[in-house]
């Protein structure tokens, strides 16, 4: 692992919700955390139901732990209002979804571009990024196609690019392969890896998949709304 300051660190985190009709508490999260070093991926592995969609929201600031705190690249998100935390997550974090969320009315070059046009970069400076990025993907040859005209791993490429070219400090990924077949799905983490390395960036890798957590550096499970090392996990 790199000897550089984490990008990502969270301490204690508590994320507890009502029961319906208000009767009791359900405890998703208790005492979690964590850290991601740049150039390292740490993958959290967890059944169905384990609370890692829950923390993968703590720690993008999509919702805020009960007690405990999350530092994106030193920035503490307890101390920011909705429209900074906003800020910070368009411009230091990026998003890799299961589903790919491309918009079909855009193009791959123009959803690439999305990110930088929504931080305010000029047409003219985003172009080269998106075409190096193209290029990157396997993908030059495809800049004006549509999303419903892409194999889903044409789709999960598309939607790493987007992840990666706004140069986030910390890329989170939700079951990058759960859409795609099994082969598919090893070359899409094989550029998953290569790429968020080469940029120096942290990889957080939510999965209930060993075989997609081996892509890691380190793998912490989750269970009973608490993480350990995966030789110290109960098997499942």
């Amino acid at each position: 692992m790199p000897h550089t300051d984490a990008l990502l660190r969270a301490h204690d985190l508590h994320r507890h919700y009502r029961e319906a009709g208000g009767h009791g508490e359900r405890r998703v999260l208790e005492g979690v955390g964590l850290s991601a070093h740049a150039g390292e991926c740490v993958a959290l592995l967890g059944r169905s139901g384990s609370g890692k969609s829950t923390l993968l929201n703590l720690l993008a600031g999509i919702d805020r732990p009960d007690h405990g705190w999350v530092e994106i690249d030193g920035t503490r998100l307890s101390t920011l209002g909705e429209p900074a935390l906003t800020r910070l997550r368009r411009r230091r974090v990026g998003f890799i979804y299961q589903s790919f969320n491309l918009i079909d009315e855009l193009t791959v070059a123009e959803n690439l571009a999305l990110p930088l046009a929504l931080d305010g970069v000029r047409a003219r400076e985003a172009q080269p990024r998106c075409s190096a990025m193209l290029e990157r993907l396997g993908l030059d040859g495809r800049a004006e196609a549509f999303p419903d005209q892409l194999s889903g791993g044409e789709q999960q490429r598309v939607a790493i690019g987007r992840a990666l070219i706004h140069a986030p400090a910390l890329v989170l990924a939700d079951e990058p392969t759960g859409n795609l077949d099994a082969d598919t799905g090893a070359r899409v983490l094989e550029l998953l890896a290569a790429l968020f390395r080469e940029q120096g960036r942290a990889l957080v890798l939510v999965t209930h998949s060993r075989a997609v957590a081996a892509i890691a550096d380190r793998v912490l499970t989750l269970e009973r709304g608490r993480l350990c090392t995966d030789d110290t996990a109960l098997s499942w």
